[in-house]
């Protein structure tokens, strides 16, 4: 039962991080149907923007205030790719709507960009990044120690989760991306300007990619290609949850990490990839729309 519960916490946490992931793409791709391949490279930005955090506290802050760095990071990393989704949507994306092998291609290019970019300021190794000591340790319940990482983890995503939660349906803004992704047109004849909601919707988007590196710092060490191992698992949650569906996304996060968890115990990284994609295959030759679907007059 022990072996069982730590299982059952690992892919709670896995689940979590893919879906602070699969947030930002469930916007982009549910909204403007763009599949940005450079949305790994977003959570790269986040967690280098998290490292050079630290070393601005290390050098110019008092050493009784390094923990608080990582606080700080976090919507430093927002907001910067933030910005760099909304620059890259203005500059590129706009131009490539309804074009879904182009979008497909240019992101891919903008990728590897980024990369060479990251690896001309920061090099080619990884870089660590050191976890706040108030981070340490874990919690112990009976014989399942509950690391505090992960714990915090599963805490930033349920904010983001809330978060986006109450922007989507609570704010005037939300609503009309929203409807922009129920219907485009309708939503334009009724006076929503959809382009100032589409590169809204993409800086938010880029700013949770951000978020979800600032994450990953705490699970490992920070590289150029970092992001891109997660992007297609992303793609994977996005599509089996239903295209644009929070709670789909949610679902389908939950789903595929608690697969990927115990199967991986039983065997192998690999042969979890594997049963998860055989699985994914399967499952969207009965429900082609995911496990929600979006119910519209504009998808029929």
């Amino acid at each position: 039962m022990e072996i069982w519960a730590s299982q059952l916490f690992n892919g709670l946490s896995y689940s979590s991080f893919l879906l602070l992931i699969a947030l930002g793409l469930a916007i982009t791709f549910g909204l403007m149907k763009v599949m940005n391949m450079a949305h790994g490279d977003m959570i790269m930005i986040g967690a280098y923007v998290t490292y050079s955090t630290q070393l601005i506290f290390s050098s110019f802050m008092p050493q009784n205030m390094f923990d608080y760095y990582f606080l700080f990071s976090i919507p430093i990393a927002f907001v910067v790719t933030a910005c760099i989704g909304w620059i890259l949507e203005k500059s590129l994306i706009q131009f490539l709507y309804n074009r879904p092998l182009d979008s497909m291609l240019a992101t891919w290019g903008v990728s590897l960009i980024l990369q060479q970019i990251a690896r001309t300021i920061f090099g080619a190794p990884n870089v660590a990044v050191k976890t706040p000591s108030w981070l340490d340790g874990g919690l112990q319940i009976a014989a399942v120690t509950l690391p505090y990482k992960r714990l915090f983890i599963l805490v930033l995503v349920g904010l983001c989760l809330t978060g986006l939660y109450v922007y989507l349906y609570r704010t005037a803004a939300g609503r009309r991306m929203t409807a922009v992704t129920l219907n485009r047109q309708m939503a334009s004849c009724l006076g929503v300007n959809t382009r100032k909601v589409d590169a809204g919707a993409f800086a938010l988007g880029s700013g949770l990619g951000g978020v979800a590196g600032c994450a990953l710092t705490l699970l490992g060490p920070v590289g150029p290609t970092v992001g891109t191992n997660y992007i297609i698992d992303a793609f994977m949650i996005v599509i089996l949850g239903g295209i644009g569906n929070l709670k789909g996304t949610l679902i389908g996060a939950v789903v595929i990490g608690l697969i990927s968890t115990f199967v991986e115990f039983g065997s192998s990284a690999t042969i979890a990839k594997v049963v998860v994609f055989a699985l994914i295959i399967l499952f969207l030759q009965w429900k082609p729309f995911g496990l929600i679907s979006t119910r519209s007059r504009a998808l029929d």
